[in-house]
């Protein structure tokens, strides 16, 4: 069956496929979507939602069962996902960039009905697809999609007979440690944080938001796609990175708000320095940071090179993502990921979970409606994260300053324990970030005899003459003995997952092979 949105409250939408109903009969003509192929209107939207739906039942999905889709960003993308809701299905979004034994452990692990491959926009869904020897099928102006056969012993999990408490996505999780974990989300979670962040960035129809973050991803998912599509904005879509094609597309689109992480902003500004350019969108309003720390000499020189104020964020999948922001209206000087969003609680405890003094870091718990229902068949991960009252435990150290912002210093797996003081390798990566010849970096712990030692890893700039050595003497400067790294490995490119962050994980392997 599907879900007719026309029978629903559509001011205040209580699940995904909600959305283009809605905007389809208000701004019916206006532009939606828009990636390479072309751009389509909301009522397109909403039609292309209905066609796909269609085409889900014929294929034999239920309510509850899994969808997963494979691809990278574009329109198809998104009108799959509202599909896969419109029929009660939970839709298992993965980074079509992903290796084919990354891509199979997900598979194995949430046993969907069906997988769909779309590959006119990713040569590396295609290869997938070829892999697996998947079923292509032509959606008309939505271009192609591959499907894989019916997974006959696939069951359907319950439906919780409210609606919007329904799972609506599962979100396997890249971490920099451990293995992934399918983050369960609900429409409930996924449409509080649409709502606040289009609240927060001051959303409206008028904006074109730029859709590069992986929508396999939860800031992609939530706060850019979601959020955008919430307040009836436009989203103009790119699959992958690349400095100059983000230069020109920021320009070319008009875009008005722009969202990425750290290093992308670190290897746009790179760039445009490496050429003498300066990026000049006049139509660009707002520029946010998130889902990796942000370091004060890289805001600084993106603040330059825009000309606005780079604004900051935290969260984590768990948490749909957004738990904190700055305010649009309240710049800071400082790396402050802001003061928490509205409808959240959150509190910094002690090891005990008890609330540790004001100013002092902690564990920071989080309660709201965004926390997730759960980890997908992993009762003893929930469970090991979730505290009594529904406090989702983060695994990182905050603190709050006196007007109520916070700052996040590292997570609690990654502190490295040095001659009995604790390294938080987020100070010493800010430490080694502020070089002029660095562009990013990344910190890890290396088991020493009966210690740790502290590992770097530095990605240079195009054309950097620093060296290993030199780099140490300048971070002796401003690290005590303790903090200071043992070791300095410089990398053409550190290693990243889709969604930007740096593979830590494949680091200390790499430091480990290293030891002496």
């Amino acid at each position: 069956m599907i879900r007719d949105p026309a029978t629903t409250d559509l001011s205040s939408p209580g699940r995904l496929e909600q959305l283009p109903a809605r905007w389809a009969g208000i701004r019916g003509a206006a532009v939606a979507l828009a990636d390479a192929r072309g751009e389509w209107t909301w009522r397109e939207l909403e039609h292309g939602r209905k066609q796909l739906a269609e085409l889900l039942l014929t294929l034999g999905v239920r309510a509850g069962d899994r969808v997963m889709v494979v691809a990278e960003n574009c329109a198809t993308l998104v009108a799959v996902l509202f599909a896969v809701t419109s029929v009660g299905a939970w839709v298992v979004n993965v980074n079509a960039r992903l290796t084919p034994r990354e891509v199979d452990a997900i598979r194995a692990h949430c046993t969907p009905r069906r997988v769909l491959y779309l590959g006119d926009d990713s040569a590396d869904a295609r290869h997938h697809a070829e892999r697996v020897q998947a079923t292509r099928l032509s959606l008309g102006r939505w271009g192609t999609i591959a499907v894989t056969a019916l997974d006959e012993r696939s069951a359907p999990e319950p439906a919780s007979g409210q609606g919007a408490k329904d799972v609506a996505a599962v979100l396997y999780t890249t971490g920099t440690m451990g293995e992934p974990k399918g983050v369960m989300l609900t429409h409930a979670n996924l449409l509080f944080i649409a709502r606040v962040s289009g609240e927060l960035r001051h959303l409206s129809h008028e904006d074109r938001v730029y859709g590069l973050l992986p929508i396999s991803h939860v800031y992609g998912l939530a706060s850019v796609c979601l959020g955008t599509l919430h307040a009836g904005g436009s989203l103009h879509l790119q699959p992958r990175f690349s400095p100059a094609s983000m230069a020109q597309f920021v320009v070319s689109h008009r875009i008005t708000v722009c969202q990425g992480v750290p290093a992308m902003y670190a290897k746009l500004i790179e760039h445009l320095k490496a050429r003498g350019e300066k990026l000049k969108a006049p139509a660009l309003r707002l520029i946010y940071a998130g889902g990796a720390p942000l370091t004060a000499s890289l805001k600084r020189e993106v603040e330059s090179m825009f000309g606005l104020a780079l604004h900051n964020g935290y969260g984590l999948t768990e948490a749909s993502p957004t738990l904190t922001q700055t305010r649009q209206d309240e710049p800071r000087a400082d790396c402050s990921v802001g003061r928490v969003v509205p409808g959240v609680e959150l509190r910094i405890v002690d090891a005990q979970g008890h609330d540790v003094d004001p100013g002092a870091p902690g564990e920071l718990w989080a309660r709201g409606p965004n926390i997730m229902k759960g980890y997908y068949r992993d009762p003893l991960a929930t469970e090991e994260t979730m505290r009594p009252g529904g406090w989702l435990a983060t695994g990182d150290i905050a603190r709050q300053a006196p007007d109520g912002a916070y700052f996040i210093e590292g997570r609690l797996k990654e502190l490295i324990i040095r001659s009995g003081f604790n390294v938080n390798p987020v100070e010493v990566e800010a430490v080694l970030n502020s070089h002029p010849d660095v562009t990013q970096s990344a910190v890890v712990g290396r088991k020493k005899d009966a210690d740790e030692e502290v590992v770097a890893f530095v990605e240079l700039a195009a054309g950097a003459r620093t060296t290993p050595e030199a780099l140490l003497g300048y971070a002796a400067g401003m690290l005590a003995p303790y903090k200071r790294p043992s070791e300095i490995i410089t990398m053409g490119a550190l290693p990243t997952a889709a969604n930007g962050k740096v593979l830590k994980n494949r680091l200390a392997q790499i430091a480990r092979g290293r030891e002496t």
